[in-house]
């Protein structure tokens, strides 16, 4: 008898448990990667839940000021039922260009509250504040402001914005 004939091969229950773990094995390493790809979208999307009608730039004290020659966007932050905020991103555009910072991280030296004193802060729950933001020397006259929230670290995409703009000679 030849040797060739006698050699064995495997059954095919054992080759049908191979299928099986290997399919097992497959499915779980792409479970644990698709899972924990959903969880970090999950988790980012989660802080911005809710917040879109919670914070509001007031029109009624946003203004375009130029007296004495000093270009000048004065606007107001309202914020209603948010317990934490990390900081307000403001963007401000004129002319095709744009100027944009965090409230807090940033700090602009240009920026101050209502009263003119510096360094500034964000409002807290159920408060608004002004602020007077010194607009670079000869830049256009600003034709847009936009807020975006920053919370856990998240940016909360554009919360508001604002695209016309009153003197503030008429608040006086």
């Amino acid at each position: 008898m030849n040797k060739l004939n006698q050699k064995k091969g495997l059954s095919t229950v054992v080759e049908t448990v191979i299928m099986i773990a290997l399919t097992i094995a497959v499915v779980s390493v792409v479970w644990v990667i698709v899972n924990s790809l959903v969880q970090k979208n999950i988790k980012s999307s989660e802080s911005c839940f809710g917040v879109f009608d919670k914070v509001e730039l007031n029109p009624r004290y946003t203004c375009y000021n130029n007296t004495a020659g000093i270009d000048e966007l004065w606007f107001s932050i309202s914020v209603g039922e948010i317990e934490s905020i990390d900081d307000i991103l403001v963007a401000i555009s004129s002319g095709g260009a744009s100027t944009s910072f965090k409230i807090l991280e940033d700090n602009p030296a240009g920026l101050f509250y209502f009263n003119r004193t510096h360094p500034v802060g964000i409002p807290k729950k159920d408060q608004g504040l002004t602020y007077i933001y010194r607009l670079p020397a000869s830049s256009p006259v600003p034709e847009r402001v936009e807020i975006a929230l920053i919370i856990d670290g998240e940016v909360c995409g554009n919360i508001d914005s604002i695209e016309q703009f009153d003197s503030c000679s008429s608040l006086a």
